[in-house]
C-alpha cells in the first residue's frame, strides 16, 4: 500500500491532516534502521573504499539515499536549513536536472564526510522528515515521494550488501559479513517443466500498492504455448556444463559473450574458486565450499543464454516469467535475512533466492511516460542496453519484492545476485 493510501488528504487547502500519519512514520523509519542495522558492523574502513566502477561505499549508498529525501522532498519546504550545500554534488548519482555530482568512479576517494559525518547527517534528515509527517507539512505528491524514497532505500540496501560483498572478495583473508553455519549439500528435485498456453495475456502492474513507473502501464502481450523449469538452475547443473566445456565452446554464445569470456578468462560463475579438487565460492560469510542444490548465483547474462542454449532451452521472456510466476502465488524463496544474507536450497519458488536473468531487453511497456522533473530520471534513462531480471533475491528486502518488479542490469553483470531459469 502506498503511503498516500494510509494519510486523509481532504484538507482544503490542499496540505494533507495527520490521519494516520503514525503507520507513515513508521514505515520510515522502519527502512531507515534497516539500513542502519545492516552497516553497523562495518568499520569507517570498509565503509570507505570502491572495489570497482560499478559498486559504491557503503558510506556513500548510506549519505545519497539520505540526500534523496533531502533534495526531493525537504528542499521543497522554504523553512528547510540545509545540513551541508556540499552534498548536493557528493552524493547525486545520475540526476542531471539537479546538477553537477562528483564522478560515479571517484566516491571511494571521497573521504570527507566521514562515517560519523554521515550518520549525523541521516539523524538531521530523519528528524525533518518526521517532524514534517507528523505536523501534516506534505501534500499528497510529497507523501508519494516519501514512499519511493523508502522503496528507493531498499534498492540500496540490497546494493550495500552486493558491494560489500564484492569489496570482501578482493581481501586476501575472506573476511567475514555475518557469521553462520556452513550449508550441507543435497540433491536438488528433478527439473520438470510446466505447461502454459499462449494468447492474449495481461502484463504489469495491475495499479494497486507502490509500483516503479516501469512496472506499468499494464497492458497485453500475445505469447505462444511455452513451458517454463519448475526451479531454477542449480550449481550441480552449473558443474555439469563446465565439465562439458561449456566455457570453451563457441557454439553456446553470444558473439559478445564469447568476446568477454576471451577478455576476462570466465569459466566459472563469480565468486568461484578452484582449489585442491574442490570448488568454492566467496559468501557474505567468508569462503565456502559450492552447494549443489543452491541456484546458481553470480553469473552474467552471457552466461546464463550460454547455459540455456547447452541446456537445449532458451531463456524465458520477461513475460512468459511474470505469467508463470503469478500461477506460483505468494510462495516466497530466501530474501533478506539479516543472520543469512545467501540463497536458500533450489525449490518450487519464482521469488526470491536469486535474481533470474530473462531473454528480454529492458525496454518501455506501451504508453510508459516518465514523471516530470528530476524524479522522471529513476527508470526510464536506463531503457538501452540493459537486460530485465525478475524475481528477487536473498539479499532483498522482504516486503520489496512483486512479480512485476523488472530489475536490469548490463548483460556482464555478475556482481548481482543473478541466476536462470529455463524455459522452452
Amino acid at each position: 500500500m502506498s503511503i498516500t493510501e494510509h494519510v486523509s488528504t481532504d484538507s482544503p487547502n490542499g496540505v494533507t491532516s495527520p490521519g494516520l500519519t503514525p503507520s507513515v512514520v513508521s514505515r520510515f523509519l522502519d527502512v531507515r534502521s534497516t539500513t542502519d542495522a545492516l552497516t553497523a558492523s562495518l568499520s569507517p574502513e570498509d565503509q570507505t573504499p570502491q572495489s570497482m566502477t560499478d559498486a559504491s561505499p557503503a558510506k556513500w549508498h548510506r549519505a545519497h539515499v539520505t540526500w534523496f529525501f533531502e533534495e526531493f522532498i525537504l528542499r521543497q519546504d522554504p523553512d528547510y536549513v540545509v545540513y551541508d550545500e556540499t552534498f548536493r554534488y557528493l552524493f547525486n548519482s545520475y540526476y542531471e536536472a539537479v546538477g553537477a555530482r562528483h564522478p560515479r568512479p571517484d566516491r571511494g576517494l571521497v573521504t570527507r564526510p566521514g562515517v560519523t559525518d554521515v550518520t549525523r547527517y541521516r539523524e538531521y534528515v530523519d528528524a525533518a522528515i518526521v517532524s514534517a509527517l507528523e505536523r501534516g507539512r506534505l501534500d499528497a505528491a510529497a507523501l508519494d515521494l516519501v514512499e519511493l524514497g523508502c522503496n528507493h532505500e531498499q534498492q540500496h540496501q540490497e546494493l550495500i550488501l552486493m558491494d560489500i560483498k564484492h569489496l570482501f572478495s578482493t581481501h586476501a583473508f575472506a573476511p567475514v559479513y555475518v557469521d553462520r553455519a556452513p550449508d550441507e549439500s543435497s540433491s536438488a528435485h528433478p527439473l520438470s517443466w510446466r505447461p502454459f498456453a499462449g494468447g492474449v495475456h495481461e502484463i504489469g502492474h495491475a495499479g494497486t500498492g507502490f509500483a516503479y513507473d516501469n512496472e506499468g502501464p499494464r497492458h497485453r502481450v500475445f505469447l505462444e504455448d511455452f513451458e517454463i523449469a519448475d526451479r531454477a538452475v542449480t550449481n550441480a547443473d552449473w558443474l555439469e556444463f563446465m565439465h562439458d566445456d561449456g566455457y570453451r565452446r563457441a557454439e553456446f554464445w553470444l558473439s559478445d559473450g564469447w568476446a568477454r569470456i576471451r577478455e576476462t578468462g570466465w569459466d566459472a560463475p563469480g565468486y568461484w574458486h578452484h582449489d585442491d579438487g574442490e570448488w568454492s565460492t566467496f559468501t557474505l560469510s567468508g569462503r565456502r565450499p559450492v552447494v549443489l542444490d543452491e541456484p546458481v548465483a553470480h553469473v552474467s547474462f552471457y552466461e546464463a543464454d550460454a547455459y540455456a542454449r547447452w541446456a537445449g532451452a532458451r531463456l524465458p521472456t520477461e513475460f512468459e516469467w511474470e505469467i508463470a510466476a503469478a500461477a506460483t502465488g505468494s510462495v516466497r524463496g530466501q530474501l533478506l535475512d539479516p543472520a543469512r544474507c545467501h540463497p536458500g536450497r533450489a525449490g518450487v519458488t519464482m521469488v526470491g533466492d536469486v535474481w533470474e536473468w530473462t531473454a528480454s531487453a529492458y525496454l518501455p511497456y506501451p504508453g510508459f511516460v516518465p514523471a516530470n522533473g528530476a524524479v522522471g530520471e529513476y527508470n526510464g534513462k536506463f531503457m538501452s542496453d540493459q537486460h530485465v531480471l525478475r524475481g528477487a533475491s536473498a539479499v532483498t528486502p522482504k516486503g520489496h519484492e512483486r512479480i512485476t518488479y523488472r530489475n536490469f542490469f548490463p548483460a556482464s553483470s555478475r556482481w548481482v545476485f543473478s541466476g536462470l531459469r529455463l524455459a522452452r
